[in-house]
């Protein structure tokens, strides 16, 4: 029985690497995408998808386009860690396909409703369209199979700080938090922090793996775009390598096994005053709303990533 997954990106160099590994898996449907600004602005994440998906000849998935800025605050993108374009030195030809008629958390509601109890929902991004979902369907959490956040930091150098996808719309987040109090502990979302994705760095030595970009155009992608994340991790003093934070995420919700957690109550920080976005979490609550990922097997990850990646490239060429 094949898994039936909805995603939400912001693609964005990291989304794009998920994206490709999902569509790669075995047994795995991509039943929908959502976009949302974050990494670059919304019309660029629309053209990523649709580009990236005809690239990958998966031009039957409905690609939804949703909020270009926050719930409550100004927008900041990311495009010195990931290009211009979102998807580092990667050019690609504007896809052929062309946007859903409805909006995004629309797409949410509809993909939950369509396969209800079965959906796995995954989001790299900020949560802005996912709470917008809420509002319109209350009950999104318990017609979901399971949850997949990337997003937060709940321990080491980077807790006291605000993550990137949390801290874009720190507003929506608190309401998916909240909305997910409620559920029994098995339907808690899994929550994949800094300090979890911050051990899947992949360096040149693991890229060269997969086939040679040369001919091959998934591989030139890839190559394209990690090329410009290695760059951007090395001017900030981590090394020519790159923190694959979403594709961890997207193994994660095929795999739930991957990933060690803990369960806790994540509290978001909203306030002026407080550092916005920051991810709080409470260990010991009665009540916990996320299971926090906290550890995972760098090796058993990218034994999946090149095998999968791999065999799509030279299947795709």
């Amino acid at each position: 029985m094949s898994l039936s997954v909805f995603a939400d990106v912001d693609t964005g160099v990291d989304d794009a690497v998920a994206l490709v590994y999902l569509l790669a898996s075995p047994d795995t449907e991509l039943v929908g995408l959502a976009c949302t600004g974050g990494n670059v602005a919304v019309h660029q994440v629309c053209r990523n998808n649709l580009a990236l998906l005809e690239l990958c000849e998966a031009t039957g998935v409905p690609v939804s386009r949703g909020a270009d800025a926050p719930l409550n605050g100004p927008v900041h993108t990311a495009e010195n860690i990931h290009g211009p374009q979102g998807l580092g030195y990667a050019e690609l030809p504007t896809g052929s396909g062309r946007l859903t008629g409805y909006d995004a958390a629309t797409a949410w509601v509809a993909a939950a409703r369509a396969h209800p109890g079965q959906l796995i929902g995954l989001a790299t991004g900020p949560l802005t369209n996912l709470a917008l979902a809420l509002r319109a369907e209350p009950a999104l959490p318990t017609l979901l199979r399971r949850l997949v956040i990337m997003g937060g930091a709940f321990s080491g150098e980077r807790a006291g700080r605000s993550e990137f996808n949390i801290g874009f719309d720190p507003e929506a987040a608190a309401e998916v938090f909240t909305a997910w109090a409620a559920v029994a502990p098995q339907r808690l979302p899994i929550v994949c922090g800094l300090d979890l994705t911050r051990q899947i760095a992949i360096t040149p030595a693991i890229l060269g793996q997969l086939p040679a970009p040369a001919g091959n155009r998934v591989a030139r992608l890839l190559d394209d775009a990690l090329r410009f994340y290695f760059e951007a991790h090395d001017a900030r003093g981590h090394g020519y390598l790159a923190y694959l934070h979403d594709p961890l995420a997207a193994a994660i919700a095929l795999e739930p096994e991957l990933v060690t957690t803990r369960p806790a109550a994540v509290h978001v920080e909203v306030e002026p005053a407080a550092v916005r976005g920051r991810t709080i979490p409470d260990w010991d609550a009665a009540q916990p709303n996320a299971l926090i990922g906290v550890g995972v097997d760098p090796v058993a990850f990218f034994d999946r990533f090149v095998q999968r990646v791999g065999a799509l490239a030279r299947r795709l060429g």
